[in-house]
Parts: C-alpha cells; structure tokens; sequence
C-alpha cells in the first residue's frame, strides 16, 4: 500500500472520525465556558470588590512592574468550571452508562452439540429406568 492509501485508510476510520469531532465540539465547550468566565462571573465577582475595572484592574506593584493577579484568577476559574464539566461527563454520566450495560443480565450461551447429545442419552437412561 502506499503512504497516501494507508493514511486514507486511517483518517476513514470511524474512531479517528469521532475524536475529530470531540475535539471541535471541546473546542466550542471551551470557548463558550471563557466567554462565561469574562463577561459574567469575574464582572460579577469584581462588582463585590473593589477595583475600578472589575478583576482586570487588579494588580500587584512590584518595584516599576505590575502583576496582573485579576487575569489569572479569571483564568484559575475558567480551568475550575472546565474541569468540573468533563468530571460530570467522564466519570459521573459514562461511569452510570458503563454500570448500566454491566449491569444487564447477559442470555445464557446456547448449548453445543455435545452438550445436545448428552442431554438426550441422559434423558434416554431415564426413561428405560422407568
């Protein structure tokens, strides 16, 4: 096979199709929990302390240089939320799917042949017995 054949083949794969997709839609989950963070939970947050602009206007002077503490902390909160939306996801709503199917009685194998066979000699001695 050549190089571009067997990476055709590859890329088509169904698992490869849906780890794309996974990251696109993480991608969006991303930026849609930072567009939280910044335009309504640090405001809010910064409403209740003081600063002149919310979170960004805190800082930490140090000699001639400031340190912008306000930007992590948006930050800090935006990896807390993240994190706390794929722990819901990953262990709490596929570990209840993963219980689920375990949890489902699987049909007892169908008997082979010689299981058959022995059955009816069983059942064959029973009735010359009686």
């Amino acid at each position: 096979m050549s190089f571009m054949s067997e990476f055709k083949e590859f890329a088509t794969k169904g698992n490869v199709m849906d780890l794309a997709v996974g990251v696109i839609i993480g991608a969006a989950f991303g930026k849609i929990v930072d567009s939280l963070v910044k335009h309504i939970l640090m405001p809010l947050i910064g409403l209740l302390l003081p600063g002149e602009q919310g979170y960004l206007g805190w800082k930490i002077a140090i000699g001639a240089k400031e340190v912008p503490y306000g930007l992590f902390l948006g930050e800090v909160v935006n990896f807390i939320i993240v994190a706390f939306a794929i722990y819901l996801f990953i262990v709490k709503f596929l570990g209840f799917v993963m219980k689920a199917k375990e949890a489902a009685p699987a049909a007892p194998p169908a008997p082979s042949k010689q299981e058959v066979l022995l059955a009816e000699i069983r059942d064959l001695l029973k009735a010359q017995k009686a």
